[in-house]
């Protein structure tokens, strides 16, 4: 098991968590390193809100199984919506995700700040999709809004846990979403399965 340990030395983390695939093997590296993490749902993006449901409860299903804390935070996707206004046509790891980002880490934060949190750090950082600079500068500025709260950068790609991620997905038999969560990432997903069926 990959070795961590917070930036300071803090055995209590809040985690961001994007979806049950991507966090059951960073929230089991984080209790094999003696780290307690409660679990921050915070994915006002996810489109429709059926989809968010689905992956909402397959996170509680694991976080259960590991009896620690879950906190669903509000489903905004009316805010969400309005605040990317104009980067509808933005590509994928383009200007609207640093802002998708930023918007949900700095929630996570807020929240950290308030409950006795001083780390936080997220699941986003497990996919190889996403782009890792734009994630730990969404991080940064999120924790500068909120004095006391620290990100914590850990790139949780490596030491196994995607291997591990992928050994947990069939135990568990999770739900494995197939866009990122947005309705521009699903309209780009529709529009390239309508193309290879045209073929």
């Amino acid at each position: 098991m990959l070795k961590v340990q917070t930036p300071n030395g803090d055995r209590k983390v809040l985690l961001h968590s994007c979806c049950a695939p991507c966090s059951s093997a960073i929230i089991e590296c984080m209790l094999e390193n003696g780290i307690r993490p409660t679990v921050f749902y915070c994915n006002p993006n996810i489109y429709p809100q059926a989809e968010y449901e689905i992956r909402k409860n397959e996170a509680i299903r694991f976080v259960t199984s590991k009896n620690i804390d879950f906190i669903d935070a509000d489903y905004d996707y009316a805010h969400w919506l309005h605040t990317m206004q104009g980067l509808e046509h933005e590509p994928e790891r383009g200007s609207r995700c640093l802002k998708c980002f930023t918007l949900r880490l700095t929630e996570t934060a807020r929240y950290a700040s308030e409950h006795g949190f001083s780390v936080f750090t997220t699941t986003l950082a497990s996919s190889r999709w996403k782009s890792l600079e734009q994630i730990n500068e969404a991080g940064r500025r999120a924790a500068a809004l909120y004095p006391g709260t620290l990100f914590w950068e850990q790139n949780w790609r490596k030491g196994g846990l995607q291997d591990r991620r992928n050994q947990l997905l069939k135990e568990y038999d999770f739900y494995n979403q197939q866009y990122c969560g947005c309705q521009f990432s699903m309209q780009r997903l529709d529009a390239k399965q309508e193309s290879i069926t045209d073929k």
